[in-house]
């Protein structure tokens, strides 16, 4: 008979129910091991897998629960001068407040300054949340409370992970996550692959919480995001989350596969072609200015076509885009650009931004 299965980038109990209406099996994660996805969640699995995580307190459910945690981890911590509320299902980012410590505050007199001063001091990262409705949404879905990564050299790589119905743990591909805002925490694009320094290290350390993952009976893509920080001329890794669904990297990572042809190779962490060519990218979804809106996706490969940035199937380098049906109303698509080289890849994204903005200028 036919052999079929559903794919979809988010597994939940909807999915779930149709997959047992129509008796075709779904290739992700059942929605019952949702929790394993959650800030919470992830912390507890990073502790089996012997993975550093920061210093924090996971399954905080209310305003006191935050309190004692962040006057916990001053205590034992000394030192730390910021923590990080999140909520366990936060996106991108958008789920997270920064919390700052006074100076020259101790023990009962600390606790005491952060119960009276959370909510006046707690920053949301998502500009249109209010602090009060980050405590709502705090008291509704839980979280967790995290030591704020100190460090002047920071990175923040990402692993994509897959555990096939057999059983079979596979890193598919590494990436270095490109964030901007106030404090580093909205995702904006993505190198692939990580940094040669430490994409085994990171990788290795995905296998093991992937092999804690399998045991639980995950199935499907997942990733995991680091927070990587250079310390004499060594990184140490931090895991902060696991995002069990497809993500940002899934999409733009395909694209290179169908269009060369090519592999992602676990052992040396690089992506290469049939003939033995490495390739590199960088990827953003999230290219928008207002001066975009009213092209169409015609005028778009018309203009990377005349200025040659358009993807060429012959030197597999150049620009693909996506999301194409978003530009004329919403001025917003996405960019795969590859290269044979990191940077050769950012300096395509670079030029066709500038072109971009030279078409649409007045």
């Amino acid at each position: 008979g036919n052999v079929a299965h559903i794919a979809c980038f988010n597994t939940t109990s909807l999915e779930r129910s149709l997959s047992v209406l129509l008796g075709i099996p779904i290739y992700g994660c059942d929605p019952s091991l949702v929790y394993l996805g959650t800030k919470s969640g992830s912390r507890r699995v990073f502790m089996q897998a012997g993975v550093t995580t920061p210093p924090g307190a996971e399954n905080l459910g209310s305003y006191d629960d935050m309190v004692h945690a962040l006057a916990g981890l001053k205590e034992m911590y000394p030192q730390l001068k910021k923590a990080v509320i999140k909520l366990n299902d936060g996106f991108s980012g958008d789920g997270n407040a920064v919390f700052r410590y006074p100076e020259n505050l101790s023990g009962k007199l600390m606790h005491d300054w952060i119960d009276c001063n959370l909510c006046d001091v707690l920053k949301p990262v998502a500009t249109d949340l209010s602090t009060d409705l980050f405590m709502e949404k705090f008291v509704l879905m839980e979280g967790i409370a995290e030591a704020f990564v100190e460090g002047d050299i920071k990175a923040s790589p990402s692993v994509q992970c897959r555990i096939n119905p057999l059983g079979e743990v596979d890193v598919i591909s590494t990436h270095d996550q490109v964030l901007t805002g106030d404090t580093g925490q909205i995702f904006v694009g993505a190198y692939f692959p990580a940094d040669e320094a430490y994409r085994s290290e990171i990788s290795a350390q995905s296998k093991a919480i992937a092999e804690i993952l399998k045991k639980e009976g995950v199935l499907g893509r997942f990733s995991i995001d680091f927070i990587s920080v250079k310390e004499n001329d060594a990184w140490k890794h931090y895991a902060i989350e696991i995002n069990l669904r497809k993500g940002g990297t899934t999409h733009p990572f395909l694209m290179l596969q169908f269009l060369t042809n090519g592999n992602y190779n676990e052992n040396k962490g690089v992506f290469e072609t049939p003939n033995g060519q490495e390739l590199y990218y960088y990827a953003s979804d999230n290219v928008q200015s207002e001066a975009y809106k009213g092209l169409t996706p015609k005028d778009l490969i018309d203009i990377a076509m005349f200025h040659g940035l358009h993807f060429d199937g012959s030197t597999h380098k150049g620009v693909m885009f996506h999301m194409i049906g978003a530009l004329s109303q919403f001025g917003k698509m996405g960019m795969v650009c590859i290269g044979s080289s990191r940077e050769e890849a950012y300096s395509y994204y670079t030029k066709t931004i500038a072109v971009l903005d030279a078409e649409t200028a007045g």
